[in-house]
């Protein structure tokens, strides 16, 4: 059996058909939702970007983020963010020594930041340049008026800076770009089918395609915009403050939504036509594909914009999991019990029926959905030094020392809107115990490492 996993970064799980949003247009991931095991309750082990991918290569977990050491050359300080730690196995190593043919295609170019090493294991990869701050283009081509027109006059101070630099270095990134197929996903996905084309005789392969869309900045073509706001003439707005959605009017935020909502079309698109040559080249044969997101985005819910580590409310914690199977087994099943990204390794070990060199912190999706693997009673996950804990009812927020803690009663209040926290203290109590009961120990404060953040990189 051979492997394929996807990946696309800030996909929310409310966004896509198959999990209810009846105004995106996701027709390839509907479609593949009816071939496969659709979990209905899937969140990330940990956020953000870096932090999950760590669990997604090695089915150990990332939080509660001990031992966290920022990486040189890297500017990000969320905990959690540096390379795969020495001492643990990916999944790329495990399957490369079992004879399998290992690839690895991405544009998330934080995976190759200097000191970073998500790329061991495989024995081909290919990183799609010019996401976001990766110093690829010249910045000398941008024009300051091309900048100013995609930022909020009230968008100003430190924030502003960081936004004004993403967007002069993105733009300069982007440059060569002539035609949809030369945006960011296509450029991936092409990358991907130009794989499958060059390996269609390999006797079993792994491949891992990460898409970095749809995250921001949200510039899809124009035809995918009109789908959501035709006819919108003000300041298209195409990377988000991180904090108060305030500084948007609301037809600025409407346009936002509707930039995100292109990009996921977008992305759905090209997503299918890979599919759709691997069918074609009878690679999906025999091949066990899983699809999925790392996190979600805020966007205007609860009053933000971006990805904000104390509002880890359903828009940033529901993300897509599908498992489709070779064999058809489970196809069109919707699983309701709890799963997280560390246990991607493990199922396709015991799908591969490969024993793990050491134990993993996950547990077998197969299992799960087949009832076989006793369901878990609650989930735990954070975001720097913030905290989630959700079992079948409830889903406790709070910092990791306790404070400013936020409940929510799933049953009653799905859009997490009456914090009921003040009138259940001992309920709190008994969510923030089993966080620390996950976390085997109290939780890190890396307070003083956080102020020690070089803002030279806002120099582009």
């Amino acid at each position: 059996m051979n492997v394929i996993i996807v990946t696309l970064d800030s996909l929310r799980a409310d966004h896509v058909g198959c999990y209810g949003n009846t105004w995106i247009r996701t027709p390839v991931m509907d479609a593949l939702a009816q071939e496969s095991l659709l979990f209905t309750r899937a969140f990330p082990e940990s956020l953000p970007t870096i932090p999950m991918r760590r669990a997604l290569h090695t089915g150990l977990r990332t939080w509660p983020f001990r031992d966290w050491i920022p990486q040189k050359g890297d500017i990000v300080r969320a905990y959690g963010w540096q390379r795969i730690p020495e001492d643990q196995v990916t999944l790329a190593e495990i399957l490369e020594r079992e004879g399998y043919h290992t690839a690895f295609i991405t544009d998330a170019y934080h995976q190759f930041k200097p000191s970073m090493n998500f790329h061991r294991g495989f024995r081909q990869w290919r990183w799609v340049r010019g996401q976001e701050l990766d110093p690829y283009g010249t910045t000398a081509t941008v024009r300051s008026e091309d900048v100013d027109a995609v930022m909020p006059p009230s968008l100003t101070g430190p924030m502003g800076q960081l936004v004004r630099a993403l967007l002069t270095r993105y733009f300069a990134n982007q440059g060569q770009r002539r035609a949809e197929k030369d945006y960011l996903a296509p450029r991936v996905f092409r990358e991907a089918m130009q794989w499958l084309e060059e390996n269609q005789k390999v006797e079993k392969f792994f491949l891992l395609v990460d898409s970095f869309d749809p995250h921001e900045p949200w510039d899809p073509p124009g035809k995918y915009v009109n789908l959501y706001d035709r006819g919108y003439e003000g300041r298209e707005v195409i990377t988000p403050r991180y904090g108060p959605s305030d500084y948007l009017s609301e037809a600025e935020l409407k346009h936002m939504r509707a930039l995100y909502a292109g990009e996921v079309t977008m992305v759905d698109r090209w997503l299918g036509l890979f599919l759709e040559r691997a069918r074609e080249l009878g690679m999906l044969e025999d091949t066990l594909l899983i699809v999925t997101s790392d996190h979600g985005h805020q966007i205007g819910e609860h009053g933000l914009t971006g990805k904000v580590s104390w509002g880890l409310w359903y828009e940033l914690m529901d993300v897509p999991l599908l498992v489709r199977r070779p064999d058809g087994v489970g196809a069109d099943t919707r699983v309701d019990a709890f799963a997280q990204h560390h246990d991607i390794v493990p199922t396709v070990l015991k799908a591969l029926s490969i024993e793990p060199p050491a134990p993993l912190d996950g547990m077998d999706l197969l299992d799960l959905a087949a009832g076989r693997n006793r369901p878990r009673e609650y989930v735990t996950s954070g975001f720097n030094n913030y905290v989630w804990c959700r079992d079948d009812r409830y889903v406790y927020i709070g910092r990791n020392d306790a404070t400013h803690p936020q409940l929510f009663d799933m049953n009653a209040d799905p859009l997490q809107q009456h914090d009921l926290s003040s009138e259940e203290p001992a309920l709190v109590e008994s969510m923030h115990q089993r966080v620390l009961a996950d976390a085997a120990g109290p939780l890190p404060v890396y307070t003083d490492v956080l102020r020690q953040i070089d803002q030279s990189w806002y120099r582009v």
